[in-house]
């Protein structure tokens, strides 16, 4: 990267007269100031960037970015500094939105596994595909990059925007990001020009930051304003408002009746399944199987293979595509198998309870044993649904902690129960790997225990401390000391 004047990124930089001072970095985070650094005033939940604009200046930044006059030099006041943050950051890094074709998945379960199943598409039909997301980010460079402890879906823009100038420079041709509610309300994406973007469904959940349904809604929509093409699940409530809203780019998808693209003949079983996929919009057909099993997988399915078709690609390669994918770090993974199985699944909300356990139900011989918790800091309300999602849909339940962050482990356990009826085995077990072990020593033949609420992540959350959690090594220890 040579020498960028402040002019060539912000041609407003006038107003602040400093427009050819050189820049080395746009930021809103206070320690990473530097001289040259534009350093934007962000008001969050905990800290106002305003308060430090002073300080920044003395620490050598070439402009300050407001959001109303704070009466200090090398100023330039605006209506969002958040989306301002997004657009300085995209031109210092090169415009790389605008050298990218993106794709966004958002909705509240089946973001991963779809991204994941963009990328494999785009991957299997020869073009470098970029990937930000819950279980890694890849930005084309032969290494993925892990999501750290405490990242959020979508990382702060500072870092998105230098992971996208990454995939260019890697010579990515697309780049598919799930777009979560938080990332879209505080623009970490910006207002870029999305190619596609790809709606699952929406359920309850983080509504400790939304507060409502309608506003988690809202924060999801707006992806759909800044897209070309809207691919969307007409199975849930929430797409079919998308739908209509957005009937001028909506290109509609179902598992269950009607669509533009839709599932007929489905087949499933333990590993896999298989259904013939309706193009009605082409009145073409073609037939898809999947390594993965589960009726949320198809629409998965179906959404992936609607966004990339919707590119210009071959429907029928990119469901051909699909066939060699074994699955998902995370989601449906068999960890241990003999006289009985153990599964781990990311499902942390009442409606992917549902559809995982409701999944594995028809396909177990003995009983399905459920091992879950609800997280710490996270909205409340959810976790009596969580309760009673888990106990109608498995045998056995045993309770316990998930990610008790700041709270009491055993507070949430009992705000759980409340949602408890009774009807159904059900144990609390306050430490997760007691819980785990409790589990495998209760599991009978043709039993499976579906492990739910961790999936990828390899740490617990307990206060501050993110402590070395991994499941799969904990069944794998557990099974190998009962052998021996």
């Amino acid at each position: 990267m040579g020498i960028i004047r402040l002019y060539e990124i912000c041609p407003e930089a006038e107003k602040a007269g400093t427009q050819n001072a050189v820049v080395t970095g746009v930021t809103d985070n206070t320690a990473e100031v530097k001289q040259g650094s534009i350093f934007v005033c962000v008001k969050g939940a905990r800290f106002d960037g305003h308060s430090a604009a002073a300080e920044m200046l003395s620490k050598g930044a070439v402009m300050i970015v407001t959001d109303h006059d704070i009466k200090c030099g090398k100023q330039l006041v605006t209506d969002n500094t958040r989306l301002c943050l997004a657009r300085l950051l995209n031109s210092f890094y090169g415009k790389p939105s605008e050298k990218l074709g993106l794709l966004a998945v958002t909705g509240t379960n089946g973001k991963t596994t779809t991204a994941h199943f963009v990328k494999h598409i785009l991957t299997t039909l020869g073009k470098k595909c970029g990937c930000v997301g819950t279980a890694g980010n890849d930005t084309c460079s032969g290494k993925l990059k892990p999501s750290q402890h405490g990242t959020p879906t979508v990382p702060r823009a500072t870092v998105l925007y230098s992971w996208l100038g990454e995939m260019v420079s890697n010579g990515a041709d697309y780049c598919v990001m799930e777009a979560s509610s938080q990332a879209l309300d505080q623009y970490r994406i910006g207002d870029e020009r999305i190619a596609v973007a790809g709606f699952t469904n929406l359920t309850r959940d983080h509504l400790d930051y939304h507060g409502t349904m309608e506003n988690y809604f809202q924060a999801k929509r707006r992806v759909f304003t800044m897209c070309k093409t809207a691919v969307i699940n007409i199975d849930d409530e929430y797409g079919k408002r998308l739908a209509q809203e957005f009937s001028d780019i909506a290109v509609t998808y179902s598992a269950e009746g009607n669509a533009d693209y839709h599932a007929e003949f489905i087949r499933m079983n333990a590993t896999g399944c298989s259904y013939m996929l309706v193009n009605e919009r082409e009145k073409t057909a073609c037939r898809v199987d999947m390594n993965m099993t589960g009726l949320y997988n198809v629409q998965n399915s179906l959404c992936a293979i609607a966004m990339v078709t919707a590119l210009g690609f071959d429907m029928t390669e990119c469901a051909k595509a699909l066939s060699d994918l074994d699955g998902v770090d995370g989601r449906m993974n068999v960890v241990y198998r003999g006289d009985f199985t153990v599964i781990t699944d990311y499902a942390h909300t009442d409606d992917a309870l549902i559809k995982v356990l409701s999944t594995l139900k028809p396909l177990t011989k003995g009983r399905l044993i459920c091992v879950f918790g609800a997280a710490g800091d996270r909205d409340k309300e959810k976790r009596p649904m969580m309760a009673k999602a888990a106990e109608d849909n498995a045998d056995i339940l045993v309770i316990t902690s998930d990610n008790p962050a700041h709270e009491n482990p055993d507070e949430i356990i009992r705000e759980v129960m409340t949602g408890i009826s009774g009807k159904k085995p059900c144990r609390c077990i306050t430490d997760r790997r007691e819980a785990i072990a409790y589990a495998l020593d209760i599991a009978r033949k043709d039993d499976v225990i579906i492990l739910c609420g961790k999936g990828h992540e390899t740490y617990q959350i307990i206060g501050d401390e993110y402590l070395p959690f991994s499941e799969k090594e904990i069944v794998k220890d557990i099974m190998k000391r009962k052998e021996n």
